[in-house]
């Protein structure tokens, strides 16, 4: 029997370290080559590490939550025969980008994460003599079913602590495990059978690890960073809503219109004449960059938390190329399939609910943005009108802004100029 280091590669993003998110062995499991070790987390994305080797795992490095350089030994082997030198890591297949753009880095951790192991004394990833510790027993064999069923690794990690075996959790049709399948799970099965309604659940603790970390991380920056304001505006939106109906009557085979494309090209046409609102700011230089094009970040729900995909020169699209655009990116935001580019960059954000909406919002911004837009609701209501009194279909909008950079008049202007523009949609098509 010999002994193989696998050593956490370069992933090819100039990182010195990653974040472990979830790991798929144990020590003790028995793993085939190309089979998932760990999935670890950069600043661009999560990354699944696979095993070069088959082979017994007899130490890993730390737990989920904790940083390991790369370079550093990610897990040791137990294999058949001799290894004498290791081979060049393969490169990392990027599956999960997790950014939410501009994300805070954490604190560099120099050192290798300590290795954990079968028997003795914890050791450090470069001292293999040292006599590690074990910390793990092996997989149930229920568990390493589980692997085949679609989950992101928040709710592996969270079915892990929990007992749970993945492939008994009833899903959707697309197969894949979500947090609210979990909580179904939890309810009906808790203590091997039905729980009655109103009884206590037990009490959880989450870790908060990899992107909701990400999410934490830059939501407490920007709270604490930027002095917010929030202003809103009530608009009515029924010829707005007209035109959509209308658009997409006809719209043959292009895709059906939300409103959303409809608002992004509202907010396209007015920046030009509040450059204030597009743009970023770097606190520590003291610059404020106004950006030419409308690079729009496009806040988006996801199993593992909030992801921000970018609609790249959003000035230059048409609410057709909108509107397919933004069904690409939330599509690759939810299946993992965005990248570190369409994750990044974004000059201004737009966030909403949906048809959740809420009265009003004061939505965070997104630093190092100055400014982020929140439609809420669509509500009829009856209003004046001509003297008459008349249904009418009413949106309120929010615009959170860092009066570090814009002035609450500049930001009730930028809004009253929206409201003229979605009030009369026929300006949308003109130039």
């Amino acid at each position: 029997m010999g002994s193989y280091s696998f050593k956490l590669p370069d992933i090819g993003e100039g990182i010195a370290e990653a974040e472990i998110v979830a790991w798929h062995v144990a020590v003790g499991d028995v793993v085939e080559e190309d089979a998932p070790l760990a999935d670890v987390m950069t600043d661009k994305a999560t990354v699944e590490m696979t095993s070069p080797v088959a082979g017994k795992v007899v130490r890993i490095a730390g737990e989920a939550g904790e940083m390991i350089a790369i370079g550093s030994v990610l897990a040791e082997f137990e294999v058949e025969g001799d290894v004498a030198v290791e081979p060049e890591p393969a490169p990392a297949v990027e599956t999960a980008p997790n950014e939410a753009a501009q994300v805070v880095k954490p604190e560099p951790n120099p050192s290798p994460s300590p290795l954990r192991g079968e028997g003795g004394e914890r050791g450090s990833a470069g001292d293999s003599s040292a006599a590690p510790v074990s910390t793990s027993a092996p997989l149930p064999g229920g568990e390493r079913e589980e692997k085949r069923v679609l989950a992101s690794p928040a709710v592996r990690q969270r079915a892990k602590n929990l007992g749970i075996d993945l492939a008994q959790v009833k899903t959707a049709e697309d197969g894949r495990v979500r947090h609210a399948d979990l909580d179904a799970f939890l309810s009906y099965n808790a203590g091997g059978g039905y729980r009655p309604a109103g009884s206590a659940r037990a009490d959880e603790q989450v870790k908060v690890i990899g992107l909701r970390r990400r999410i934490a991380e830059n939501m407490a920056a920007a709270k604490r960073a930027i002095p917010h304001f929030t202003y809103v505006e009530e608009i009515d939106v029924t010829k707005l809503e007209e035109l959509r109906a209308d658009l997409n009557a006809t719209r043959g085979a292009k895709p059906k219109l939300t409103m959303l494309p409809l608002l992004i090209t509202a907010i396209c046409k007015t920046i030009p004449q509040f450059p204030m609102i597009n743009a970023r700011y770097d606190d520590e230089a003291g610059i404020v960059t106004r950006s030419g094009a409308v690079h729009l970040g496009m806040a988006t729900q996801t199993d593992g938390g909030l992801m921000v995909p970018v609609i790249r020169d959003a000035q230059d699209r048409n609410v057709w190329q909108l509107a397919t655009e933004i069904v690409r990116l939330a599509d690759a935001a939810r299946t993992g399939k965005a990248t570190s580019a369409e994750l990044s960059g974004s000059t201004l954000t737009i966030t909403s609910l949906g048809p959740l909406g809420g009265i009003a919002t004061t939505p965070v911004i997104n630093r190092p943005e100055v400014a982020i837009i929140g439609p809420n609701k669509v509500v009829e209501r009856p209003v004046f009108r001509d003297g008459q009194v008349v249904a009418a279909k009413l949106m309120n909008l929010s615009i959170s802004c860092d009066h570090r950079v814009v002035d609450g008049w500049d930001a009730a202007s930028y809004v009253q100029a929206l409201k003229r523009l979605i009030e009369t949609p026929a300006l949308l098509f003109v130039d």
